[in-house]
């Protein structure tokens, strides 16, 4: 065997060297890498030996500390009533046991302690309540609760130094500790032995006055927004109620409105209910400045709240009974709504405290106030809590607004006036941009409860009491003088057309008026809109303005405001995605200042003006459909007629054409043959009148008149013809729909209440009179009835008779039940007069307005009112004016203004009667009465032109053109005799 020379295995391998050194692939990163690796290392060593330190030393402390309690312990049970055991006592913390072992020992057997006047026993007292407060809060229904309860009690009334202590305790938690504890009582209450010292602690440090502010203020934010509070405390409801000091509740600042503790609706809420259980009974004994202060907080408690935020929640939203009407059955409702945002969180209310703020807009609630409130210092805080409660609590407004107008004879409405409003700067002329400053943030109550006030009283006021002097004590009479209203309008009109006519809607829209919350300048422009529009109706009526009150023309440059106002509505009528919808005025008020004026106080512009506006409304509205009236009448739609049977033939031939396009109309006479003549207009008008002549006969149903042979739609329609008999209503519309749009004048008035529902306008009392003058008679008297309205045993039903059978109605759910009181007795006579006005003939009036509507924009005929309606629609009632008529004629053929034959012809027409005048009219024009705004309205102008010299001829007419044939006569009676041949002969379209 060959030995290695070196000891190798001659098998393996040699290992190779490199006898160049050693090399290595390490990079610099690898270097810093590794670095930093090592000091994360050597730092986490240090936090570990730095926390092991930590825990050593907190470790050793907890075993010094339970050393310490121990021996404090120690020497607290060697001497529990010793001042020593009180600092032992302190110092050991919130030990339930110690603190319970010292309350009970020192009640029954060293009250002495809690009397102790020394400084060092006192702050040792002071730290120990409010340990004993806690204990309290933390288990009210604890072993030692009672005894906690009662020497607290016994501290803070008998030792010396305990006003010192009281302000201690309440600086530092006493109510807010304490209403933990309050929120642990269950409801109702059960009996418990805490429930009567808890009470008297409640109540304590309000016997301190040094404190009473401080204490009175933290009891109402911490104790007072407590739910159910009266509930929780009711064994010892009563003697807490005698403790506390609300006659001095004016210590208490109103900007605990504003406090974090109120933040929230439900403590505004229950604060509100806590007050309304403790302040009315202390109504007559409280002294001014706790009354005003009181009202004040109410007002600003409910104007921090949301609409509706006191009210039951119901599936369908709640109506005043002075709201318009709507139908019972279901309809789909589609609401415009400006913001997506979600609406604010009512609070959700148990039914104890519903009931509790319900006595709140009660009438007797109401009335109590209102007799409590002599002093006139209370006067704004009763203005300002009224209003408040009206605004929140919207269904009850009703009640609230009645009861304050029964009052003393609607005494505090002059007295609101005359003290408040007058001297006002909001609404004067010379101040409109400067109504939203927060500056007037006081005038607004006074001035919106007077508007919601009068409103509501115009609903039940007659004429004759709305226009009584007063000389007379035992008749009713006008809260308000008519040199009263007279400014009040005025006032209510310059703020209404200063929240129309702001450029920024938004901030009407969206804006919050000064010192009133949730009120958005919306409902103020609203509130002042209502009660504008009931004066003026009566101002219409019967005027008590002086000339020119209702304009605002000086306000604006009228020419700009027509151009600005027929662009506006071209935009709205004309969108860009090509269909356009019906809007309701508030937002038309939102989208057009102009258009928000008109539709809302159009009275505000002078009717001439509105008229002008329309024109050029339907103006465009033709144009937009492809008519033009300067190029000849295109696409005209044609139909025969009957003069026989006029108005069926109408109804069946032009229910479902387009009224808007122009209508040529061919007459068959009575032997079957088309009439001569080509229809350029005046033959349409004469269709329009036979079957307006026949369609409004009394004798066919549909229509019935009052004593003034004003026209309204027959309450009763026959059952099996329902349908048909709505279908003809509707028809009417539209006929009536097409005379205004082609400006053709017809002969015929309705009643006011029925041109009430074309303008989406509610009826009055004083409207019933035209329609049944006995009814109206009972209700004045029921109104005014001195005696017990009980005693005449009516209810809330109205009896109506159909077919010869008699059958009740309701007026209200379970009306039959509930009787007609001092209380309801307004509610009750507007529902009468609102049913008979409105609820009787709404399916015909609704039938009716959907014809007129499809022809009308409603938006244009709310520009107008009642009588200005009337007007448009027949015309102006007055003499015909032949210098009128002859400055706007013009002449044809040999004629001319200074012919012999023609001026031989204006002598004659001037010794016309009015009747011969009108028959001259509607001989040549087929209308009888002069355009709305004079001859020269008249389209074509009034002409005349020569018909040959054969005297024997009668004069003839085309009234497709306005155009009168006159023969060239030489005698002024023959031309007299042959004219009124002609236009006596009511001869047919042939005639010309």
């Amino acid at each position: 065997m060959d030995i290695p020379l070196f000891g190798d295995s001659p098998n393996k391998r040699r290992r190779e060297i490199n006898l160049g050194g050693t090399h290595t692939a390490t990079s610099y990163n690898d270097i810093l890498q590794e670095a930093k690796l090592r000091r994360l290392q050597r730092n986490d060593l240090k936090r570990r030996q730095d926390s092991a330190v930590r825990i050593q030393h907190w470790w050793k402390g907890k075993l010094a500390l339970r050393a310490a309690r121990e021996d404090l312990r120690r020497t607290f049970d060697q001497d529990v009533t010793s001042l020593t055991g009180l600092r032992c006592l302190v110092l050991l913390g919130q030990d339930e046991d110690a603190l319970g072992r010292w309350s009970t020992l020192v009640l029954s057997s060293r009250r002495d302690i809690l009397a102790q006047a020394d400084q060092s026993w006192v702050i040792l007292l002071q730290r120990l309540g409010l340990m004993l407060l806690k204990s309290i809060s933390a288990d009210p229904r604890s072993q030692y609760a009672e005894a906690h309860l009662n020497v607290l009690t016994t501290l803070l009334s008998t030792n010396p130094q305990r006003a010192q202590i009281a302000r201690y305790l309440v600086s530092h938690g006493f109510y807010p500790t304490l209403r933990n504890a309050v929120l642990q009582l269950p409801v109702p209450a059960k009996p418990s032995p805490i429930l009567a010292p808890l009470a008297n602690l409640l109540a304590a440090p309000l016997a301190h006055p040094a404190i009473l502010a401080d204490s009175l203020r933290e009891l109402i934010v911490t104790i007072f927004t407590v739910p159910l509070l009266p509930n929780r405390l009711l064994p010892a409801l009563g003697p807490f109620s005698a403790r506390l000091p609300l006659a001095s509740l004016n210590l208490v600042p109103l900007d605990i409105v504003d406090s974090p503790a109120l933040s929230t609706l439900d403590s505004r809420v229950h604060l509100l209910a806590n007050l309304a259980a403790f302040m009315p009974p202390r109504y007559s004994a409280l002294p001014p400045l706790a009354f005003a202060t009181y009202l004040q907080l109410g007002a600003l408690l409910m104007n921090a709240l949301p609409t509706h935020a006191l009210e039951p929640r119901e599936d369908k939203p709640a109506k005043n009974w002075a709201d318009e009407d709507t139908d019972d059955e279901s309809e789909t409702q589609v609401t415009v709504v400006n913001s997506f945002e979600p609406k604010p969180q009512l609070p959700r209310l148990d039914e104890k405290t519903r009931k509790r703020l319900q006595t709140l807009p009660a009438s007797d609630h109401i009335t109590s106030l209102l007799r409590a409130s002599h002093n006139q210092t209370l006067i704004p805080g009763l203005i300002s809590f009224c209003f408040a409660l009206s605004t929140v609590w919207p269904t009850r407004r009703d009640k609230v607004l009645t009861t304050i107008m029964a009052y003393n004879r609607g005494g505090l409405v002059r007295e609101i006036y005359r003290s408040f409003v007058r001297k006002s700067p909001l609404g004067r002329d010379s101040n409109l941009s400067e109504i939203i400053k927060s500056d007037h943030a006081p005038h607004w109550p006074p001035l919106l409860l007077l508007a919601d006030l009068y409103t509501q009283a115009l609903l039940t006021m007659g004429d004759d009491e709305f226009f009584s002097s007063g000389n007379n004590p035992d008749a009713p009479r006008n809260p308000l003088s008519l040199d009263e209203l007279t400014e009040f309008s005025r006032k209510l009109l310059n703020i209404a057309f200063a929240l129309y006519w702001r450029e920024d809607p938004t901030s009407v829209q969206d804006g919050s008026v000064p010192g009133l919350g949730a009120v958005k300048w919306e409902s103020v422009r609203e509130k002042a809109t209502k009660c504008l529009q009931a004066l003026h109706a009566r101002d219409s009526r019967r005027s008590f303005t002086p000339p020119d009150h209702w304009l605002v023309t000086s306000q604006m440059d009228m020419m700009s405001f027509i151009q600005a106002a027929i662009y506006e509505e071209k935009q709205l009528s004309q969108p860009e995605n090509g269909w356009a919808t019906s809007l309701s005025k508030r937002q038309v008020a939102y989208l057009s200042p102009r258009l928000g004026v008109l539709n809302n106080i159009p009275f505000a512009i002078p009717f001439e003006v509105r008229v002008g506006i329309f024109r050029q409304f339907v103006l465009n509205d033709m144009q937009s459909r492809g008519f033009d009236t300067y190029r000849g009448r295109m696409m005209t739609t044609r139909v025969t007629i009957r003069r026989t049977n006029i108005a069926q033939d109408g109804f069946d031939r032009l229910g479902d054409v387009d009224l808007k396009a122009p209508i040529a109309i061919t007459f068959i006479d009575q032997f079957g043959n088309e009439e001569a003549g080509i229809d350029g207009g005046g033959v349409f008008k004469e269709f329009l009148t036979n079957l307006c002549r026949e369609v409004f006969d009394t004798d066919r149903g549909l229509w019935l008149a009052n004593k003034k042979n004003e026209l309204y739609p027959a309450p009763t329609l026959t059952r099996p013809n329902v349908t048909h008999s709505l279908a003809w209503y509707r028809f009417i519309g539209r006929i009536l729909g097409k005379a205004l749009y082609d400006g053709i004048l017809v002969d015929v008035a309705f009643a006011g209440f029925f041109l009430a529902k074309w303008l989406g306008k509610q009826s009055w009392l004083d409207d019933l009179a035209s329609l049944d003058p006995e009814l109206y008679q009972g209700l004045i008297f029921l109104k005014h009835y001195k005696g017990d309205p009980e005693e005449l045993a009516l209810n809330f039903t109205v009896a109506e008779e159909e077919f010869g059978v008699t059958k009740t109605i309701d007026l209200i759910p379970n009306g039959s039940n509930i009787p007609v009181t001092r209380e309801n007795r307004l509610q009750y006579i507007y529902l009468v007069a609102h049913y008979r006005l409105t609820k009787q003939i709404k399916k015909q009036s609704s039938a009716f307005f959907e014809g007129l509507s499809e022809i009308i924009d409603p938006k244009w005929l709310r520009m107008f009112n009642q009588q200005e309606l009337q007007i448009l629609l027949g015309g102006v009632d007055t003499p015909i004016d032949i210098d009128d008529l002859r400055a706007h004629t013009q002449y044809g053929g040999l004629y001319d203004d200074h012919e012999p034959t023609i001026e031989m012809f204006w002598s004659v027409v001037k010794t016309f009667n009015q009747e011969e005048r009108r028959k001259l009219l509607r001989f040549v024009t087929s209308c009888s009465r002069p355009p709305l705004l004079g001859f020269k309205e008249l389209n074509p102008n009034f002409a005349i032109r020569d018909a040959t010299g054969d005297e024997n001829r009668l004069p003839t007419a085309s009234t497709c053109v306005n155009l009168l044939k006159l023969p060239r006569y030489k005698s002024p009676q023959v031309l007299r005799e042959k004219l009124l041949q002609a236009i006596n002969s009511n001869a047919g379209f042939d005639l010309s």
